[in-house]
């Protein structure tokens, strides 16, 4: 298992692998989904989530401004006012506080990037 990385410069990972990996931890076969945070900084948070078709990531909201970006497969993310569809290759933005629930339509891998201003 690759630890968290923090003040790398230039670190690579090999997403594939990792996300095999993960859908091979027990967490993942129990609920569906599972995630691994590649790197943790002041400004910045990287999370690679795998997510089993059919899977549920319940209601919820981060503070900062986030974005999910489809490796893999394909998940909706419903918002309050409407329902996102991201096949493999697609990006979305989320402002920060906006509450939204992922679904997988099928096995899915994603980016999750969290960036916000460290306060001084």
């Amino acid at each position: 298992m690759e630890d968290v990385h923090s003040r790398v410069p230039g670190i690579t990972f090999d997403l594939a692998s990792i996300a095999n990996e993960l859908r091979g931890e027990g967490v993942y076969e129990r609920d569906g989904h599972t995630a691994r945070t590649l790197v943790r900084e002041t400004d910045l948070r990287v999370v690679l989530v795998v997510m089993k078709s059919g899977g549920t990531i319940k209601e919820h909201r981060a503070k900062e401004t986030a974005s999910i970006h489809l490796l893999s497969g394909r998940v909706r993310v419903r918002l309050r006012d409407r329902l996102v569809d991201l096949p493999s290759g697609r990006l979305l933005v989320l402002e920060g506080g906006l509450r939204h629930t992922v679904e997988a339509v099928d096995e899915s891998a994603f980016l999750l990037t969290l960036g916000w201003l460290p306060i001084p």
